[in-house]
């Protein structure tokens, strides 16, 4: 036996006819219409952000303090990293750093800073580099190609 649209009908209790307010006291909802006695929300014309509940959601939210930059900042590798995973001769470049798996992205940048220390030659091109960061890695014997 097959089903036809015009035989579908909802289950028992599914639909509820809609409440009628204001129309009488033998309706149930006469007199304050299920608004209550007197107050703000009782009255007519009162919607959006006036109700009393807005002021509260209003003060539970969260402020978001401080600044935060649309400017995407660089990835940061310090000197130790660099002694640590390369070797003399090699070149540090963003896709070698990012082979060694030091550094997660290459889309804004690398900068190179000078913490820690260094005692063979690399050669670092593709990088934005510090000023302490370049002169150790030129003492060790290194270049910096910008």
């Amino acid at each position: 036996m097959t089903i036809s649209l015009h035989e579908l009908t909802p289950s028992k209790g599914r639909e509820k006819s809609r409440m009628r307010v204001g129309r009488g006291h033998g309706s149930g909802k006469g007199t304050t219409a299920g608004r209550g006695q007197k107050g703000q929300k009782a009255r007519s014309g009162v919607g959006g952000l006036k109700r009393l509940g807005m002021r509260k959601t209003l003060l539970a939210t969260p402020k978001n303090r401080g600044f935060q930059s649309l400017n995407a900042k660089p990835a940061i590798i310090n000197l130790s990293d660099l002694a640590e995973q390369f070797k003399a001769g090699n070149t540090v470049n963003p896709k070698t750093l990012l082979e060694k798996e030091l550094i997660d992205s290459k889309d804004h940048g690398v900068k190179i800073l000078g913490s820690g220390e260094i005692t063979f030659a690399l050669t670092v091109q593709g990088c934005t580099i510090s000023k302490s960061a370049s002169e150790k890695i030129v003492a060790a014997g290194g270049k910096v190609i910008i």
